[in-house]
């Protein structure tokens, strides 16, 4: 049997930082609250480490800020110390990256839907 712990996460990127061997994107995941009647967005900010080389380069080369993503991996938990205190992180490291939509689209949505809608045009009988 095998035994696992991973994540899914969809959302939007915030940035991304290259640093050597590992790449860093932070992600914006929003939960639907209702407050006082109101829907609202509680945006949940995650941060996932990419070691894999070929995900590394897509991410890099093609994944920008804004653009809606799917990032499936694992979950590990590590340690280390820090002025002489022992420190508990939690560490997702991602397997799979995908980008769904690109902050473009997401932008001609948004105008889309604050437009009024036309009434078509009617023909001469």
């Amino acid at each position: 049997m095998k035994n696992f712990a991973e994540f899914q996460i969809l959302g939007r990127v915030g940035k991304i930082k290259e640093f050597d061997g590992k790449v860093n994107v932070t992600v914006c995941a929003n939960y639907p609250t209702k407050k006082d009647g109101e829907t609202r967005d509680n945006p949940h900010w995650n941060e996932v480490s990419i070691f894999a080389e070929a995900v590394r380069g897509y991410t890099t080369k093609y994944a920008k800020a804004g653009d809606l993503v799917y990032i499936r991996g694992r979950i590990k938990q590590n340690s280390f110390e820090r002025n002489g205190e022992k420190v508990y992180t939690v560490d997702m490291v991602a397997e799979e990256f995908s980008i769904l939509a690109s902050k473009a689209e997401k932008a001609d949505e948004a105008s889309e839907q604050s437009e009024p809608a036309k009434k078509p045009a009617r023909g001469k009988k």
